[in-house]
């Protein structure tokens, strides 16, 4: 059969979050693998316990044999959250720019991994070959350091995967985005772009961080007290703004939260952020007066545990807030975050703190293209067919329509799990669908969507939990001993006890306690009589437990 170029999204087509791509080459007997970035999204209330979901990674874990490595194509969590989590099961090369690679080293330090010898670091604009695949790397510019395209080229022809990225003309740290080069593969002739979809709806261009750095320092100046940003830490063009603006308006600055630290951290150990002024630790900001300091924390979409929650909710150590004081929401508010994150606001304003964000203030830039920035790749690499990924369905929808309003020859509408054919051939198509879904991060432990712990911990959240022991002595019922947690009781609590005791009795006098044999009957029957009871008297079926002890 003759060799292909297939490509697979596993996650982040359909999605915002949770990124995995493959793309594959070969013929069906003799087929080679890469990854392109992993990912996770973030759960919200409706799945209780769960903070963390990321790509089921079955279909490339058969494969694993036939997989040349994972190539990264920048730091933030949705391209690499789930690395630790899923190479475990794959043990192949990684390879990222020296950034991703120092923040991947922590994660996988996190997890006691020693990946020392499977991680390759490539310079910036370089290049790695993987079998077939020649895989050049692009810098481009985003809302953190060194974000990259890959330019993957086969013995079929080329294409482009961009990842994330905008046109920003002043990044303020880091390199500007490589139109040239962009250029020049579209001299090469590129047949498939797989393209960033975030922004398709916005009108315009995504800005630059230097607009951004010249509100903040018109805000922060005319302030008179504690100034408290709160910012994605991963965005270092924001934290060096940060400094900036303290050194300008001659104030210190603290950095509060363990990712701020952490992110602080990696780009300096990568050369970056070697000019600003030093940071002081919360405990010793405290004693600098008011109208001197300024936090940068984490927690800007509401996080519980996020350091900007626990100033507000006055838990936290070493800083807090008062009247007259001023926090600055310098980020987005990412969709499936408003409750929580109006919530904390509310809080701020009630306590009569000047709260500033994207709402009524230029305070924040996006790292994804609008309209504009994309019309500028697309007149940089000419693709012969577009291929929209890194969005949700709608967002996906409107890039084909705007692929074909740039005269694209062919554009394709797909979703995780479709195996494309990418070349040979005249346009993609989709030729078969792999297995796919999520995967729950359930503590330290991976599960599906249909896990029993997951099922279960929903029951209780809803309904409540109902436990009975009882204690039987030779064939007699001795004692049963009842536990409700999250069931509504008002003042009836006593008379629910007692019905409920009753029914165990009147249960247990028709049944021979001492068989075996019976007890499971026995046990079923106290289940559901006895939630039939609570349904009767609250309106709640809870997740019930019978325990049998004898003695």
């Amino acid at each position: 059969m003759k060799d292909e170029l297939l490509f697979c999204p596993l996650g982040g087509s359909g999605e915002i979050g949770m990124n995995m791509n493959l793309y594959a080459y070969g013929s069906e007997e003799n087929r080679k693998w890469i990854i392109v970035d992993m990912g996770v999204t973030f759960a919200d209330d409706s799945i209780p316990g769960i903070d963390l979901i990321y790509p089921d990674p079955g279909f490339i874990v058969d494969k694993k044999d036939d997989l040349l490595g994972i190539v990264l194509t920048h730091a933030h969590e949705d391209h690499i959250g789930s690395i630790a989590l899923i190479w475990p099961k794959l043990k192949c090369k990684i390879f990222a720019t020296p950034f991703t690679g120092t923040l991947i080293k922590e994660k996988f330090k996190e997890k006691k991994i020693d990946i020392t010898n499977f991680i390759q670091i490539i310079p910036l604009n370089g290049k790695i070959n993987l079998g077939p695949f020649e895989i050049d790397f692009i810098t481009l510019t985003h809302s953190i350091l060194e974000p990259n395209g890959l330019s993957i080229n086969t013995p079929s022809g080329l294409i482009l995967h961009t990842g994330d990225w905008k046109v920003d003309p002043n990044p303020l740290i880091g390199n500007e985005i490589d139109s040239n080069k962009l250029k020049e593969l579209g001299n090469k002739g590129v047949n498939t772009m797989i393209c960033d979809s975030t922004n398709v709806f916005s009108p315009g261009r995504a800005g630059s961080e230097l607009d951004v750095r010249t509100s903040l320092l018109n805000i922060i100046e005319e302030k008179k007290n504690r100034v408290l940003v709160t910012s994605f830490a991963s965005n270092v063009a924001r934290m060096e703004t940060i400094f900036f603006c303290a050194e300008k308006s001659k104030r210190a600055i603290s950095l509060v939260g363990r990712s701020m630290h952490r992110i602080y951290k990696a780009a300096r150990q990568c050369g970056y952020l070697k000019n600003v002024i030093e940071p002081l630790e919360p405990k010793d900001a405290k004693k600098v007066p008011k109208d001197k300091i300024i936090y940068l924390c984490t927690g800007s979409q509401g996080e519980p545990m996020g350091a900007l929650n626990r100033i507000v909710n006055e838990t936290h150590p070493d800083v807090f807030l008062e009247s007259g004081d001023t926090v600055i929401f310098s980020s987005k508010m990412i969709p499936g975050n408003e409750k929580k994150l109006y919530y904390l606001q509310n809080q701020i304003v009630k306590k009569n703190i000047e709260n500033i964000t994207e709402e009524n203030a230029f305070v924040h830039v996006s790292g994804h293209p609008n309209r504009e920035d994309l019309k500028d790749m697309y007149n940089w690499v000419k693709p012969k067919s577009v291929i929209p990924v890194h969005g949700e369905h709608r967002h996906m929808k409107e890039h084909v329509l705007f692929a074909k309003e740039m005269k694209i020859a062919s554009t394709l509408l797909v979703e995780n799990g479709d195996i494309i054919k990418l070349l040979p051939g005249e346009k993609p198509i989709i030729i078969d669908k792999a297995p796919c879904g999520k995967m729950y991060l359930d503590g330290d432990v991976g599960v599906g969507k249909d896990s029993s712990s997951i099922k279960e911990r929903k029951n209780i959240s809803i309904n409540g939990y109902l436990e009975i022991n009882i204690i039987i002595n030779s064939n007699k019922l001795k004692k049963t001993l009842i536990s409700l947690t999250g069931i509504p009781r008002e003042n009836n609590e006593e008379n629910l006890f007692f019905e409920i005791e009753d029914e165990v009795n009147k249960i247990c006098k028709t049944f021979s306690l001492q068989s075996r044999n019976q007890e499971k009957n026995l046990i079923e029957t106290i289940k559901q009589n006895c939630r039939k009871v609570i349904r009767e008297k609250t309106g709640k079926k809870p997740f019930t437990k019978v325990n049998v002890t004898k003695i």
